[in-house]
């Protein structure tokens, strides 16, 4: 039974999580003979190098929407150099709508009240593109209200979940008596392309993305039966000028093309300190107290967890919830953070059951395109 502290008034609350998958699931250990069969690709050169790419990436299993009876329909898919972005939108946007309304779904029943009860929606999602937005089919599919008020965020990438956390925030306490839905939904239909020696990357986004959505209900002031699990106290941004190219997206009639630098762990590992302490002073912490804290990382992979670790000497426990995420899902862009709070909270009970303090303050932290920085202080109340 989770038991709640006071939560202050006034400041927003997470009140419930959900998540959802697509039904296709890959154990790492065989992506790269099926993603190597799927493209007819035989360049051994290559697929040596994905092989210890899925080594290095820490995955263990992902869930994909894409599958053998996509590709038997849309064979264009796996060829180079093929316009197929109509293809790849009309999988995708049914995709991330159907795993929206399942992991919306699944985040109503936890909180335990009525969707009418729903005021307000974000919705984020860097794996769609049409008019109307997927809002609206989430609305539909959810039975939500027409009147409730909706957010699009779209294209924020691995930033996107903490983004929507920032701005659920801004609603709920400007807003009082609202609750606020928060879906997150991803695929990387948009983006799956066959190897190529011309765009390493792709083999990059092979061995570590992941489809799924996630979405949380927020609010203040929670009232009898809501069960509060974190509260948000301040949430920030903050871009880097000059770092626009680092992580570069292009939609083309190809799909997506994606291309992240090799720097971005030591920028992120640069930044990241004065970042933290900037949320951390709000309540009177430092530097001294960063082992003190809970931290809910959105795992980008492997190297930006084990650098942020370095810099701010860490205790390996302080990252398990990322490492996990990472490991069951794969960077699942926006959706992680969802799984990564989830996590949390089970090593929380967990704590509390073994008798181990508990730290009560801790960050939410993301970082995307911009490159930009998310960062919210927030507290425990599991």
């Amino acid at each position: 039974m989770v038991q709640e502290k006071p939560c202050n008034a006034g400041k927003t609350a997470i009140l419930a999580l959900g998540k959802a998958f697509p039904h296709q699931l890959v154990m790492q250990e065989f992506l790269v003979d099926g993603y190597f069969r799927n493209t007819k690709c035989d360049d051994p050169e290559l697929k040596c190098k994905l092989s210890r790419l899925c080594k290095t990436t820490t995955v263990k299993t992902r869930y994909v929407v894409m599958s053998d009876e996509i590709l038997k329909k849309y064979p264009e898919l796996a060829l180079e150099g093929l316009p197929t972005i109509s293809q790849r939108l009309s999988i995708s946007n049914e995709a991330v709508t159907e795993m929206a309304i399942e992991a919306s779904k699944a985040c109503i029943k936890n909180w335990g009240r009525p969707v009418s009860d729903i005021t307000h929606l974000v919705y984020v999602s860097s794996s769609e593109a049409r008019l109307p937005g997927g809002d609206i089919y989430l609305a539909r599919g959810i039975g939500l209200n027409p009147e409730a008020n909706r957010v699009m965020l779209y294209f924020m990438g691995c930033s996107g979940g903490v983004a929507g956390l920032r701005v659920a925030k801004d609603i709920a306490e400007n807003n009082p008596g609202s609750r606020v839905l928060l879906a997150t939904t991803e695929t990387t239909i948009i983006g799956f392309k066959p190897p190529s020696a011309s765009r390493p990357y792709d083999l990059v986004g092979a061995a570590l993305f992941g489809d799924g959505a996630g979405a949380m209900i927020l609010g203040t002031n929670p009232i009898e039966g809501e069960k509060p699990l974190f509260e948000l106290h301040t949430a920030i941004q903050h871009f880097l000028p000059g770092t626009e190219k680092i992580i570069d997206g292009r939609l083309t009639e190809e799909g997506i093309n994606f291309k992240i630098e090799r720097d971005l762990p030591q920028i992120i590992e640069d930044y990241i300190e004065a970042f933290c302490l900037k949320l951390m002073q709000k309540v009177g912490l430092g530097e001294e107290g960063y082992n003190e804290m809970f931290w809910a990382v959105h795992p980008g992979g492997p190297a930006i967890l084990n650098r942020l670790e370095k810099r701010l000497n860490l205790t390996p426990e302080k990252l398990v919830a990322s490492r996990r995420a990472l490991m069951d899902y794969g960077n699942v862009s926006s959706n992680t953070i969802v799984y990564v709070l989830e996590f949390m909270m089970e090593e929380s009970l967990k704590m509390r059951d073994t008798g181990e303090r508990e730290n009560e303050w801790g960050l939410i932290l993301a970082f995307g395109p911009g490159i930009t920085f998310e960062g919210i202080l927030a507290r425990s109340l599991v």
